[in-house]
């Protein structure tokens, strides 16, 4: 783009935001900004790649086919081979509904893009992706957290499937047993053979647990060997030193429903001296983020009441609960005549989503406490 200078000589105006040099001059400062939303949400959920995910087109719900387990039976000579039987394998569905658009965003207004010393929209954009982010780990969870409690879906008569698992972490009723390594550990190993007996694949299992106990755990390697010697100071350091226990791949989040709040439980648990250093963040309750009654949701999340106060990490398998989304993550920025009028662009990052538990047998939900969380729903 040329323009004439003080002199009157003709120079070239590089406008770094047009694609080759022509066109909208924002072009790809708004591209850029997708690309920050992008990244936020991808490096700040974890649930997308744990879980069975379908793409929805076209509908409000999507299906998930669960079959039981067949039987086998001795050939009777000169009889028909026509199946079993006892009609085996029983076939069970689940439904998945897809809840109302999830949304993100925020007004930026020109002249503070204009007066920063600082690029506002990347900032933002990870924001809005660590917003939604948040959000999907925590119904993805819940869901698998409905699911370690509930019986198989299968009811056809003689054919019993396993139900979700429970497992008490520690012996005594305090919160702190939680955080306690050894509890952890041996906990881990009863969640692995509850798996293995209901034959459930070993590809793909993996426990999220609180920060807190992560650390605890990453502190303890040395003595329970989890890590190798010649590693563990590097493990610690890097707080990546816990990969496995049981062939169970290890995550931490604060998305996970613990002891009755998303976050770490301090002030007034039971058994747990809270440190000096937690600053001022304090974990939503349940319910202040998501509860079944709230507009917009369509499954059945629980409440703050039906998830309780004593689930404090989760091991499962990808099977324990699927994520339908039918609107991936996307960003939109207004343009044209509504920026010219509010002299500023509205960003907006969105998905539409909703999640269940699938196979019940592949969810095992620890817990503190002399008694098992109870089930919810239908």
């Amino acid at each position: 783009m040329a323009h004439q200078n003080a002199s009157g000589t003709s120079t070239s105006l590089t406008r770094q935001g047009q694609s080759n040099s022509t066109g909208d001059v924002r072009a790809l400062y708004l591209k850029l900004f997708s690309g920050e939303m992008f990244k936020g949400f991808q490096h700040n959920t974890i649930a997308r790649d744990l879980l069975m995910k379908r793409t929805l087109k076209n509908g409000k719900s999507l299906q998930f086919i669960y079959t039981g387990r067949t039987t086998s039976e001795f050939h009777t000579p000169g009889k028909p081979i026509l199946g079993n039987s006892d009609s085996a394998p029983p076939v069970a569905e689940k439904t998945i509904t897809v809840d109302d658009l999830l949304i993100s965003s925020a007004f930026l207004y020109e002249l503070d893009e204009v007066l920063a010393h600082y690029d506002l929209r990347s900032e933002i954009s990870r924001k809005i992706g660590y917003a939604l982010a948040e959000k999907y780990d925590r119904l993805a969870f819940r869901a698998v957290t409905r699911g370690a409690r509930k019986a198989s879906p299968i009811t056809k008569t003689n054919f019993v499937e396993p139900g979700g698992t429970q497992i008490r972490v520690g012996a005594t009723t305090n919160d702190s047993d939680a955080y306690v390594p050894n509890n952890l550990i041996n906990a881990f190993y009863d969640a692995a053979a509850a798996l293995d007996e209901k034959g459930v694949s070993t590809d793909g299992r993996v426990a999220v647990l609180n920060p807190r106990q992560f650390y605890e755990l990453i502190q303890q390697v040395g003595d329970n060997g989890l890590v190798n010697r010649d590693s563990q100071g590097s493990s610690r350091q890097s707080a990546t030193g816990i990969t496995e226990i049981a062939g169970i791949k290890i995550y931490k989040s604060m998305n996970i429903p613990f002891l009755g709040k998303y976050g770490t439980a301090y002030g007034g648990t039971t058994g747990v001296t809270a440190p000096t250093n937690v600053g001022s963040f304090v974990g939503p309750t349940l319910d202040n983020d998501v509860a079944d009654t709230d507009t917009g949701i369509n499954n059945d999340y629980g409440t703050a009441a039906e998830v309780g106060s004593k689930s404090c990490g989760l091991i499962f398998q990808r099977e324990a609960a699927g994520i339908v989304e039918a609107i991936g993550p996307q960003v939109q920025v207004t343009k044209g005549d509504v920026s010219v009028i509010y002299q500023g662009d509205v960003i907006l990052g969105r998905l539409a989503c909703g999640a269940d538990y699938v196979n019940p047998a592949a969810a095992v939900e620890l817990y503190v406490g002399a008694s098992a969380p109870s089930a919810w729903g239908a």
